[in-house]
């Protein structure tokens, strides 16, 4: 990942940096060591071996592959979504004995929370976590609830949590009574959880949390305040907290985050009449500036309806935005940053570790197996359904 000289808001987690390949990062949610030999990138015959293995395992697997992974990748993917349609997908498969997730670790998580016990969900490459999942953790989640209880504002604060959090966040979202959210519905759940009660608890990703509520809902960014977990009762004073509808967590995503003012005003001088086309986990200043906001499935959307002719920057993860332009050719389709930018933990997922996954299934053993825990589940899946039940 090239850098740029400003600075981002919030730090990322060194695990957003660590460089493509098999190493380590012991404060990840999950442990990221990857067992097994795999095959060298450089063999050509990997992408015959992917063919063969799949075949042999025949409908004993299903491959989904998210949108940002690598073409190397997405092209042996029996579906392409974002990660709540995926683990969807995988549910509806009950047939498939083996789930192998082309993602992150947060999401083979849902995918087993999702599926049946008779299912097994594979992640070929267990350093494939997330910078922001990784930004809350159920320890700083639960310290931050004793920080609202202690404020008095606990009973009358629901939490809502994006689909981009580990099981476990996801889990203490269900026994607070809260549910899950996805770029898609973040206003319907925000809607319904205004319903519920007075405040929001909003995890992990604060540009969403603050971009929906001011963008899409009519708060101020004075209704905004943010709970920074690496500072004493997260930064804040119980006043704050009365005060505050919506306690946004300090997280953040690192490619996203990565999109600046400045970026928009410079593609705007480079190409006259471009339209700026954000993801909603950009900055708010980013997304006030740009001319449409929208998830990884309204970007596609907007791109296929969009006039031949027509010049768009977009600002999201650097695969999709390459896939975008390769398929429209007709329209002129560029990246919003001058610097490549991808999501160096989906890029773990490669062609060597997809090889080594299905070749493994293909003989009968089960790689990185992703497992949540029975009580996760249990209170995970409750906040999921709450999201399903949404308006």
């Amino acid at each position: 990942m090239t850098t740029t000289s400003e600075p981002l808001d919030v730090q990322p987690t060194p695990l957003a940096l660590l460089l493509l390949g098999r190493e380590s990062d012991p404060r990840s949610e999950r442990g990221v060591d990857c067992p097994g030999d795999l095959p060298a990138p450089s063999d050509p015959d990997l992408v015959e071996r992917a063919r063969a293995a799949k075949a042999k395992l025949g409908e004993k697997v299903f491959v989904l592959g998210h949108h940002y992974q690598r073409d190397e990748v997405i092209q042996f993917a029996d579906v392409t979504g974002d990660s709540f349609k995926l683990a969807r997908d995988a549910a509806a498969r009950p047939e498939a004995e083996y789930i192998v997730f082309c993602g992150v670790h947060f999401m083979a998580e849902s995918a087993d929370i999702l599926t049946s016990d008779a299912q097994q969900v594979v992640l070929p490459d267990l350093a494939a976590g997330c910078s922001m999942a990784d930004m809350a953790t159920a320890e700083q989640v639960a310290e931050c609830w004793d920080v609202l209880t202690e404020a008095g504002v606990a009973g009358v604060t629901v939490p809502v949590s994006y689909m981009n959090s580990s099981a476990d966040i996801k889990a203490f979202t269900g026994r607070h009574g809260g549910t899950i959210c996805t770029s898609s519905n973040a206003e319907r759940a925000l809607e319904w959880a205004f319903q519920q009660g007075e405040k929001v608890l909003f995890l992990p990703d604060q540009h969403l949390g603050r971009n929906t509520a001011v963008r899409e809902m009519g708060f101020s960014l004075e209704d905004c305040i943010v709970y920074n977990p690496h500072k004493p009762n997260g930064g804040v004073t119980a006043e704050q907290l009365r005060d505050a509808k919506m306690i946004l967590w300090r997280g953040h995503c690192s490619v996203h985050g990565r999109f600046s003012l400045e970026s928009v005003e410079d593609v705007r001088a480079r190409i006259p009449g471009v339209n700026v086309l954000v993801h909603p986990e950009c900055k708010h200043e980013v997304v006030s500036a740009a001319d449409h906001v929208g998830s990884t499935e309204y970007i596609i959307k907007a791109l296929e309806a969009a006039p031949a002719g027509s010049s768009w920057a977009i600002g999201t993860e650097l695969n999709l935005v390459r896939r975008l332009a390769k398929a429209h050719p007709d329209k002129q389709i560029v990246f919003l940053d001058k610097t490549v930018c991808f999501c160096s933990t989906m890029n773990r997922i490669d062609l060597p570790h997809l090889v080594w996954a299905l070749e493994s299934l293909a003989d009968g053993k089960v790689v990185n197996r992703i497992q949540v825990d029975r009580e996760t589940e249990h209170f995970a899946k409750l906040a999921l359904e709450r999201m399903l039940a949404l308006p």
